[in-house]
């Protein structure tokens, strides 16, 4: 990670051995979630030094906002300032582990064509492999469609099943109007799909509204109300289609709570999930630049849990755009150096499955 201006002044007032104490205290901390002792510093230090000298460093980085002592005869933590300068100007990033590659890898063998899930299977993955909340956001569905179907599900009951150019299918429900023949279904799907080449959801639905408009009725009364009631289903519920945030492995946050008050801290999180299922905001903090991001605490301007780390990375289609993001949220003493290349690598692989898939529709 490439250090900021802030993080190159702070480090411009340390000396060799205030960036040793530093960094032994960080990854001592990020290893076992516990306060890190001056006599366990002593040992581990390059320069041998009395835990007295090691103190004083721990006090002087204390000063500077990068340390804190959660009780009064307790060894430092680092406060989320320190975690910054650790990640921006420290941290060494582990290559990605065989075994993660492989247990991401596998999601691609799932024979399914709906990249929905697809992305949820890739989210999974990656949740069970972070041990983290996962977060994807899948891409806007910008793809014309290739067919639209009808399905009878009673009398009250329907479903509008739409296949996309680029391999995704999404389905939704709604009601029919009354006294719908069997035969309406079938010749309303006929007539949409002679006018939905290359066009999407959106402009399908104004194509058909203006040739109802110009009274070029191919098509009787009640089939044009089972397309109106069906499309507008889409057009009702545009912004939810654009973005959908899928997330997995809420559990694994709840696992890792050691008080009742980071158990609330995360049900807050939940909360925001919930509230944010089009949660723009996600993609908009990975479009700023390439790569991974990281966002600590207060940082994370999405959710309100503060003891908490976003990891995340924007994937791309086959012409470099930005399409979509995913990204892992977990305590902030996660292990960055593994978790980077692991968000970093799920966001290749499913920038890579994407642009396949649209190919092999060409």
């Amino acid at each position: 990670m490439q250090a900021t201006g802030d993080s190159r002044k702070l480090l411009e007032e340390m000396n060799e051995r205030s960036r040793e104490v530093f960094r032994r205290v960080v990854e001592g901390y990020l290893q076992s979630g516990q306060p890190v002792g001056s006599r366990n510093l002593t040992r581990a230090l390059s320069e041998k030094v009395s835990a007295a000298t090691v103190r004083n460093v721990m006090q002087d980085l204390e000063y500077l906002g990068l340390l804190d002592s959660p009780h009064v005869s307790a060894g430092r933590v680092p406060t989320n300032l320190g975690l910054r300068l650790f990640v921006d100007s420290l941290l060494e990033v582990a290559p990605l582990d065989v075994q993660d590659r492989q247990k991401l890898d596998q999601t691609l063998g799932s024979n399914s064509r709906d990249i929905g899930s697809l992305l949820e299977s890739i989210g999974g993955a990656l949740s069970g492999v972070t041990q983290g909340a996962s977060l994807v956001l899948s891409p806007k569905h910008e793809a014309a469609i290739r067919h639209i179907d009808f399905v009878s599900l009673g009398d009250d009951r329907a479903l509008v099943v739409l296949v996309f150019t680029d391999g995704h299918v999404e389905n939704r429900l709604f009601t029919p109007p009354r006294g719908l023949p069997p035969s309406a279904m079938r010749e309303a799907a006929n007539y949409l799909n002679s006018l939905a080449e290359g066009l999407s959801v959106a402009q399908l639905l104004a194509r058909f509204r203006e040739e109802i408009a110009r009274n070029r009725r191919e098509i009787d009364q009640i089939a044009a109300t089972l397309i109106e009631q069906g499309l507008a289903v889409w057009d009702r519920d545009s912004a939810a289609s654009d973005a959908r945030l899928i997330v997995r492995g809420r559990a694994n946050l709840l696992d890792d709570a050691a008080a009742a008050e980071d158990i609330e801290r995360i049900r807050q999180l939940f909360d925001d999930l919930e509230r944010k299922r089009d949660i723009t905001e996600f993609l908009e903090l990975t479009e700023q630049g390439e790569g991974v991001r990281i966002f600590i605490g207060a940082e994370n301007r999405l959710f309100s849990l503060m003891g908490s780390t976003l990891v995340v990375s924007p994937y791309m289609n086959a012409e470099r755009k930005v399409i979509g993001a995913v990204g892992v949220i977990g305590p902030t003493r996660l292990n960055y150096g593994r978790i980077v290349p692991i968000v970093d690598y799920t966001a290749q692989l499913v920038g890579r499955m994407l642009s396949d898939r649209r190919t092999e529709e060409l």
